[in-house]
């Protein structure tokens, strides 16, 4: 669980579990102002650590949190992340 050690990942998998339609979703929608060489670093710890799953659609990936895997395998681990307060807002 060291991939939700970092405020930024803890703020993305927090902002696709609440959030979050019933689709996937690209960089973008999260508005973070940092380069994307950054995020893309961030997304592929999340990726790797199986907090999310991205897809490809043609020149962007998309990702979801892997809700019914995580609360099968850590149950209780989402809703510590629903109702975690960042100290100040993740730009």
């Amino acid at each position: 669980m060291g991939a939700l050690a970092d405020p930024l990942r803890l703020t993305i998998i927090r902002r696709l579990l609440l959030e979050s339609e019933d689709y996937d979703h690209t960089c973008g929608w999260f508005s973070f102002d940092r380069p994307k060489s950054s995020l893309t670093h961030h997304f592929k710890a999340l990726r790797e650590a199986g907090l999310i799953r991205q897809r490809q659609y043609g020149l962007e990936r998309r990702s979801r949190i892997r809700a019914e895997d995580l609360n099968e395998r850590f149950p209780g681990l989402l809703d510590l992340v629903a109702e975690w307060t960042p100290a100040a807002p993740v730009k």
